[in-house]
């Protein structure tokens, strides 16, 4: 059977504070907190801005050496509009003379093939200590299904060649009935990991299905909640969106799916991206329970005693 790693999408929330970590804990301190309950985070704000060499080191030195690190792509690698003042002075040189736009929609080739060189130079430290899993490329809705867009997923393979890459699409046509098929054989094929979700499901198949699904030896589940009152709300914040806590029982639907992709991996991965309050903490925990693999019984005990900073 596979091993289990089980986090949340961020450890950062303002959500967090006071309720999972003491109200007043420096922030140098709270991954190393973390990583006392869970044995892996994957990381989101490198979607906003690139990553720094610094806080892989930082990272490196405060977490167990068991402990897995996985980097949300930035913004820019997955055709996401990227706000011109998040670029940073490096990639700000390849804009055009003149560039007076707040956005940034189709970067020059210089700048993105830059990008992805950063991008990968930052991760370095965590890959060289065995500390890195995966790099998370999160496709936006309207990437779908087409020759062009087969053919960016696999230059984004070969511009992060050391790197292990976990695909998330969200327009389902990657999953139809017509092209199921044939989007997991080429995930196979080039070996790059799907990524299951369990978000909210509408009628029309306007969100990706909860297909749990392995197409390497690794197996990589996202909990995005299921407030469907949110999801297409116009001008709903992220947290509103994701403002969702699992139920027991909605977890335990998974139970069977997460045992199969167990049978068929060296190790699964599973993160909640509900991230209002503590409720990613605490369904994470929750399916840790459910699945028997705490990471540390007794610190896990100390959220239910309910101590200074432990909701």
């Amino acid at each position: 059977m596979a091993k289990y790693f089980i986090g949340t999408c961020s450890f950062t929330g303002p959500g967090l504070m006071g309720t999972f970590y003491p109200k007043k804990m420096e922030p140098k301190k709270r991954i190393t907190f973390y990583s006392r309950f869970f044995n892996t985070v994957e990381i989101d704000s490198t979607y906003y801005a690139l990553p720094s060499e610094r806080n892989s080191h930082l990272f490196a030195e405060r977490t167990p050496k068991d402990f897995i690190f996985h980097f949300k792509a930035f913004s820019l690698l997955t055709k996401h509009p990227v706000r011109t003042n998040r670029i940073g002075r490096t990639l700000s040189q390849f804009l055009p003379k003149g560039f007076d736009k707040n956005t940034i929609t189709n970067p020059p080739p210089d700048m993105l093939d830059k990008a992805f060189s950063m991008f990968g130079s930052a991760l370095m430290p965590l890959l060289l200590q065995n500390k890195l899993g995966f790099v998370l490329f999160q496709f936006p809705p309207w990437f779908e299904k087409n020759k062009k867009n087969l053919e960016y997923i696999l230059e984004c393979k070969k511009k992060l060649k050391l790197f292990k890459l976990a695909i998330e699409f969200r327009h389902n046509s990657w999953v139809d009935d017509k092209e199921s098929e044939s989007t997991f054989k080429f995930l196979e094929k080039n070996n790059l990991t799907y990524v299951s979700v369990d978000e909210p499901q509408f009628a029309g198949g306007t969100t990706m299905p909860p297909l749990a699904k392995t197409t390497t030896e690794y197996a990589y589940v996202r909990f995005h909640g299921r407030n469907k009152s949110s999801w297409f709300k116009k001008g709903a914040s992220v947290s509103e969106r994701f403002n969702y806590l699992y139920s027991l029982e909605e977890l335990k639907e998974w139970i069977p799916r997460i045992k199969k992709l167990s049978s068929q991996t060296k190790e699964v991965y599973l993160f909640f991206n509900n991230c209002f309050a503590a409720y990613p903490i605490i369904n994470a925990r929750d399916l840790s329970g459910l699945l028997n693999v705490l990471k540390d019984k007794k610190a896990v005990e100390l959220i239910d005693e309910k101590e200074p900073g432990l909701f």
